[in-house]
């Protein structure tokens, strides 16, 4: 920015405040320039710019002073009703923004599926969180939709807000969000179309229908998550049995009452791969630290950009912050565990080490490292044991876990604690160790893990210092077994 456009931009700046929900809405509009686009612009409402983070800011807000206005919740009661509601997070984080504005007390069940990002932050805003399974189907009454309705059914004083039914989740999009895109398009030539998720519906059923009656011809474009519904239904009116995706915030296992379907024209199925990898490209690329159903959407306009012959103004959203998913889709490891980054194959016991030596991703210590150090590892990389190797062979000479840890603290009395603490891991390392060469075959691991042991693959043909390669644990290889599965 040149300095004639810095002092044009102070001028410019918003107003000052005078409560936190009065910046929900007016968000900005970006091009993206660095992504594949074809022949068209591809241009992204900053959502991710709300107050709580995401576009459902602008639905808590509207269904929570619609509900004040018709006195299904009354602000100024002397025992203020609970709000209770089924979300994907998003929505339970805008609903907490505004409960928390308003003193209502709220109570949100979340399918089990969900960041622990989503769920740390709904408990911080002051909601009470209920994990439900992700694994079942609408009508099962473990589904999280039918735990919160019976929530609520057995809650004095509460109200089920119920975004999938609720049509002031519609007139949010109808009101805001759409006629902003609208007037923000009008100098790069208007909207020709949209991308658009479905989650409850609402954004589809208010954005849609503004933007088709100031323009018939803009095309709408669902964006569905590979596994969801809908995206047969609009291209093939076929109904199918869901399957299981790991975008979060999109794609549904049935049509909410509020989704109207038929305002889509077509909509385009994406895998999950291909929607976190394209997330972490945006951020990359565009400096946009966007979540799952954000690469989702970008990922659906990419292909239907790509698929034109004309230039044509295309609109989708960055829908929330990506900072909730940072242990998920933009941990490098995350994504090898779900198989979504293809690593080059041994085919050897080597392809089940989730954290190879020899690239440097794993966590060791020294025979001298103090055991305070030991605990802040495991702390810092959530796991549960490291390998002790010797600082002039780089061989394993012991394992460290979280028992020998706890029997280092809990042998020393309250006044030798922080000795120690202090003392080396040598002292209370495990030397009984269970060494596998890579070429074992996998029925090998089985003796190791029956004696509650963990598997160290050392090559012994290797050259000295390079023979140790890494550690298997039961989970790695579950992990490698559900990618064979795939």
């Amino acid at each position: 920015m040149t300095p004639t456009a810095q002092k044009q931009a102070a001028v410019d700046a918003p107003p000052v405040f005078g409560s936190v929900l009065e910046m929900i809405g007016a968000t900005p509009m970006l091009e993206l320039k660095q992504m594949d686009t074809g022949p068209c612009r591809l241009f992204v409402k900053l959502e991710n710019q709300n107050p709580a983070g995401s576009i459902k800011d602008r639905i808590g807000l509207s269904m929570i002073e619609a509900a004040e206005r018709d006195g299904r919740l009354d602000p100024n009661a002397k025992v203020k009703p609970t709000i209770i509601e089924a979300t994907a997070g998003n929505t339970g984080l805008g609903l907490a923004l505004v409960a928390g504005q308003r003193g209502y007390t709220l109570k949100v069940v979340v399918p089990d599926k969900m960041s622990e990002g989503k769920i740390q932050h709904l408990r911080a805003m002051g909601a009470e969180v209920i994990l439900a399974r992700s694994d079942v189907q609408k009508g099962h009454p473990d589904y999280y939709q039918e735990v919160a309705a019976r929530l609520a059914a057995n809650t004095p004083n509460s109200l089920f807000i119920n975004q999938f039914c609720n049509p002031d989740n519609i007139r949010a999009h109808y009101e805001t969000t759409a006629p902003e895109i609208w007037k923000q398009m009008e100098p790069c030539g208007g909207v020709d179309a949209f991308v658009v998720g479905v989650g409850s519906g609402g954004t589809l059923s208010g954005c849609a229908k503004y933007l088709k009656e100031q323009n018939p011809d803009v095309q709408i474009i669902l964006c569905d998550p590979a596994g969801s519904i809908l995206e047969p239904l609009v291209n093939r009116d076929e109904k199918v049995e869901p399957g299981a995706w790991l975008v979060e915030g999109m794609g549904e296992d049935f049509v909410p009452d509020i989704c109207d379907i038929e305002l889509a024209d077509e909509a385009i199925a994406v895998p999950d791969g291909e929607s976190f990898r394209v997330a972490r490209r945006l951020l990359r690329t565009e400096g946009i630290l966007g979540g799952s159903s954000t690469g989702c959407l970008i990922a659906a306009a990419e292909a239907w950009c790509k698929r034109q012959t004309k230039p044509m103004n295309v609109v989708t959203f960055v829908c929330d912050q990506g900072s909730k998913y940072l242990g998920k889709m933009f941990n490098d490891f995350w994504m090898i565990d779900n198989g979504f980054i293809k690593r080059e194959r041994s085919d050897d016991l080597r392809d089940l080490i989730a954290r190879r030596h020899e690239l440097r991703e794993d966590y060791t210590l020294k025979p001298t490292d103090p055991v305070s150090q030991a605990i802040k590892a495991m702390e810092l990389h959530g796991i549960s044991q490291l390998a002790v190797l010797d600082g002039n062979t780089n061989d394993v000479v012991g394992i460290l876990d979280e028992s020998d840890v706890l029997m280092a603290v809990l042998n020393a009395s309250t006044s030798e604690q922080n000795k120690a603490m202090a003392k080396p891991v040598s002292e209370f390392m495990t030397t009984r160790l269970e060494t596998i060469a890579p070429s074992a075959t996998i029925d090998k691991l089985l003796p190791i893990f029956r004696a509650d042991r963990v598997a160290i693959v050392v090559d012994p043909d290797a050259p000295a210092g390079h023979r140790y390669l890494g550690l298997i644990t039961r989970i790695d290889l579950i992990h490698y077994l559900r990618r064979q599965m795939k």
